[in-house]
């Protein structure tokens, strides 16, 4: 019998490049990005119920319960699997919203493979994935767990070893909406597509990164900064910035000198998420 009660990490994630290639009959963007793992994250507590009712008991501000990712995600799979079970969830959320490290899609995906575990159920990988995209296009990396070289809306994906250096990320104190920076006018949406496997280096450019300058100066002030010790870059639609560094130590010390005026953290860079690695410790 499967414990009652299970605690995973949600952890973020990091696009290393994102190019827009151009825009789909559907309104969506055709995309190429690399995404890696950190090991950093939110914390979520699943306990199971026999009466069916899937209750979240942490409050987000501004997000309705049933609006909740975590929520969603949890009722689409209880109504797929035709499950009689329910849950209780709690999250100790550190990831922020409208940062563009997936915390959101990172959240769905580890309430998909918590219950998936929980409940008993068998889905495979390709099931629960195919299930997540539905949820949002970064859900499916964050089902399968390693990270991958993305195509599509960001469903298509391939896995890649990239170097795991150690990051100071920034978090500047804005949400960014990806709606309103993927209708931007001024976006890039024509960027050859890079057909070289794996991606050849020197292709770290985010596309959305001047869009996103101009229009957050507080992501623009992280990013000056930041670029004064490596090179910093915008992960998905921000608001997170990041740099890449040998070691903790000395991302730790750069990190302490930024963050006496801007909030962030230092995390090493994972080719396989800390989720999987937990869920792999439980078989």
């Amino acid at each position: 019998m499967t414990a009652a009660r299970l605690t995973l990490p949600s952890p973020a994630k990091l696009n290393l490049m994102l190019h827009i290639l151009g825009r789909r009959e559907d309104g969506y963007h055709e995309l190429q990005t690399l995404f890696q793992f950190l090991d950093y994250g939110d914390e979520i507590t699943f306990a199971l119920r026999d009466d069916g009712v899937i209750q979240l008991h942490t409050e987000f501000a501004g997000v309705p319960h049933d609006d909740n990712l975590i929520v969603r995600a949890a009722k689409m799979l209880q109504a797929q699997s035709g499950c009689s079970l329910g849950i209780d969830i709690w999250i100790d959320k550190v990831l922020p919203m409208g940062g563009g490290i997936g915390g959101g899609s990172s959240n769905a995906a580890t309430t998909l493979l918590g219950l998936n575990h929980l409940w008993q159920l068998g889905w495979d990988e390709d099931r629960l994935a195919a299930l997540g995209l539905s949820l949002g296009a970064d859900v499916p990396v964050f089902v399968r767990g390693h990270a991958a070289f993305a195509e599509g809306v960001g469903e298509k994906l391939t896995p890649v070893d990239p170097e795991e250096p150690w990051y100071l990320v920034l978090v500047p104190q804005v949400s960014v909406s990806t709606t309103e920076i993927f209708s931007d006018p001024l976006l890039t949406r024509n960027t050859p597509p890079i057909k070289v496997r794996p991606v050849p280096e020197g292709n770290s450019r985010n596309d959305c990164l001047p869009v996103v300058a101009r229009r957050y100066p507080e992501v623009r002030n992280a990013l000056n900064l930041l670029g004064k010790f490596t090179e910093a870059k915008l992960t998905g639609t921000g608001s997170c910035v990041f740099g890449g560094f040998p070691s903790k130590a000395e991302a730790d010390k750069v990190s302490a000198l930024l963050t006496e005026t801007l909030t962030g953290f230092v995390a090493k860079g994972s080719n396989v998420s800390m989720l999987h690695r937990k869920l792999q410790s439980l078989l």
